[in-house]
């Protein structure tokens, strides 16, 4: 008899779930992040389902009710059951689809109203701060040398502002998707989704200082497509440029629960006040839906003010 533990027992339902993200990787072409977000939120399902001894997978809408209802009592935010119930749903249509579920109970389940909150923004100023902690101009204007490694930083920050960039895209980007005499790029986003997102100047002179200087001192002398590479040679990653993000906002001074996802906010939010059409926003983004882009619609008080003043005929 071999002595050690005993085998963990296996979920029921998770070989199935295994296989959906397997199709979610293959057949959709959905990111790293995306699938394990995905898993993360079925496997709470499937450990909710085993603890009050329902079949997870043929289930009956009122136990759906019953789950979300729970997490509504746990006091998650209505986004995070929105989020999961939205998992359930793909999981289960796929189910269906391919005859490995009977029944698809998650398409009749109503969502949560979801809470109407604003996405965190970087003021101009606060970009400003941020884009010098690497730029080739210190905050105060005084010229000083850089890096490789700050060259590249500094090109990152600028491609994510001026493009409103994921940072998976950041990551992804390819270096024969950099046009410099046209002053865009060709950005591939959710779905392998394609776009093209126009450079401002000040991306594209980051972008191209750091890919004549500081790329090939990266390399050094090995190759690789591409655009933003590490201090090896690899293709930089999605962690290294999250954590090259906060060491730049602790350096600007900035607060700390920043993300680079704020300066996708902050681009979409300029964008739509300096008098862009929410539709070529959308299309910047990269978003599928115009009702996510809409979020980015909200306006300040001064800002009502000022088109009060001007447009009311008694102001």
């Amino acid at each position: 008899m071999t002595e050690g533990r005993a085998p963990v027992e296996e979920l029921p339902g998770a070989a199935l779930v295994r296989e959906f993200c397997g199709y979610l990787t293959v057949e959709r072409g959905a990111s790293e992040h995306t699938v394990r977000a995905y898993e993360a939120d079925l496997e709470a399902y499937l450990r909710w389902a085993a603890r009050v001894g329902v079949d997870p997978i043929n289930v009956r809408y009122r136990q759906l009710r019953r789950y979300l209802a729970e997490l509504d009592q746990a006091q998650y935010a209505r986004a995070t059951i929105k989020r999961h119930l939205s998992a359930l749903r793909s999981f289960f249509r796929w189910g269906t689809k391919v005859g490995r579920i009977e029944s698809d109970p998650a398409s009749v389940v109503l969502a949560p109203k979801a809470d109407r909150r604003l996405p965190k923004t970087v003021s101009l100023h606060d970009v400003a701060a941020l884009l010098a902690v690497y730029g080739p101009v210190d905050d105060e204007g005084n010229p000083r040398e850089q890096t490789p490694q700050e060259m590249r930083d500094a090109a990152v920050l600028e491609f994510l502002f001026s493009c409103g960039a994921r940072v998976s895209e950041a990551s992804g980007l390819r270096l024969a998707w950099v046009n410099f005499r046209e002053r865009e790029v060709k950005v591939f986003g959710k779905r392998a989704k394609e776009r093209i997102v126009p450079l401002s100047r000040g991306g594209a002179a980051a972008m191209e200082a750091y890919l004549v200087e500081a790329r090939p001192q990266l390399l050094d002398g090995r190759e690789s497509e591409f655009f933003f590479v590490s201090n090896r040679g690899n293709q930089l990653s999605t962690d290294s440029i999250r954590k090259m993000f906060k060491r730049a906002l602790a350096a600007a001074g900035l607060d700390q629960s920043l993300s680079p996802h704020a300066l996708r906010h902050s681009f979409a939010t300029d964008l739509l006040e300096g008098g862009a059409d929410l539709r070529s926003v959308q299309d910047m983004l990269g978003h599928a839906s115009l009702s996510t882009t809409q979020i980015y619609t909200h306006v300040t008080p001064e800002h009502l003010k000022k088109i009060h003043g001007l447009a009311h005929p008694r102001a």
